[in-house]
C-alpha cells in the first residue's frame, strides 16, 4: 500500500496541484479516482464518508485526512522538507500568493473553463464577467513575474505548484500565453523540473485496471 492516497480526476487543476507536488517530491503515493463527471462528489455517501465540501483533492496519509489545496500543500511540505520557505518571509509570501490564487486566480480560471468547456448553455454574461476576472488576475501574475523566475522565492516553491494548478491547459480556456510571455516562460520553467509530468498524463480518467 502506498504511504499516500490522492483523490483525484485528470481535469482537476486543483487535484493536479497536489498530484504534481507528490510527483516532484518523489512520494510514495496511489490515485484514488472520483467520478467527478458523473456526481459522485454531489453524492450523500461522498459527502459524509470523504469529503464534506464535496470536492477533490482529498489527501489521505495513515490516520491524517485533508482536503483544500493549500492545506495539502503546506502539509506535503513540511512531510517532505521540499518546495518550502527558506526563511520566514518567504513562508509569508508563499501563503500571501497561495491565498491570491484560490481567491482570484484558480476561483475564476477553474470556473471559467468548467462553464465553457463543459457545460452545454453556459449564460454568456457570466462567462465574460469570469473571463474579465481570470485575465485580471493573470496581468497580476505576469507582472509579480517580470524578473523572476519563481513567484515567492528564488526556487520553486508549493506557490508556484499553487498558481500553476490551471495554467497548462490554455487552449480549453481561450488564452495565450503570447499576451503573458512571463507566465508562458514560467510555465516552461516548471516543466523542467526533475519529475515533471502534465496534467492529462498524471492523473486517472477512470479506475485503475
Amino acid at each position: 500500500m502506498a504511504e499516500f492516497e490522492l483523490y483525484c480526476f485528470k481535469e482537476s487543476g486543483n487535484a493536479y496541484k497536489a498530484a504534481i507536488m507528490l510527483e516532484l517530491s518523489g512520494c510514495d503515493w496511489s490515485k484514488h479516482w472520483v467520478d467527478f463527471f458523473n456526481g459522485e462528489t454531489r453524492s450523500a455517501e461522498y459527502r459524509q464518508n470523504v469529503n464534506v465540501m464535496g470536492e477533490v483533492p482529498v489527501l489521505n496519509h495513515g490516520d491524517v485526512h485533508l482536503t483544500q489545496t493549500g492545506v495539502i500543500l503546506n502539509y506535503l511540505s513540511e512531510q517532505t522538507g521540499k518546495f518550502g520557505g527558506q526563511t520566514d518571509d518567504e513562508r509569508r509570501e508563499i501563503l500571501r500568493w497561495i491565498l491570491f490564487d484560490n481567491h482570484k486566480l484558480t476561483s475564476y480560471t477553474a470556473t471559467y473553463r468548467f462553464m465553457t468547456n463543459f457545460m452545454k448553455d453556459a449564460d454568456k454574461a457570466v462567462t465574460d464577467f469570469l473571463g474579465g476576472r481570470m485575465h485580471g488576475a493573470f496581468k497580476v501574475l505576469n507582472s509579480r513575474l517580470e524578473g523572476r523566475d519563481f513567484v515567492a522565492a528564488d526556487q520553486p516553491t508549493i506557490a508556484d505548484l499553487s498558481l500553476c494548478g490551471y495554467l497548462f491547459w490554455p487552449d480549453e480556456f481561450g488564452a495565450s500565453w503570447d499576451d503573458y510571455p512571463e507566465i508562458g516562460a514560467w510555465l516552461d520553467r516548471l516543466s523542467q523540473l526533475p519529475g515533471w509530468v502534465a496534467p492529462y498524463d498524471l492523473m486517472p480518467s477512470g479506475p485503475a485496471a
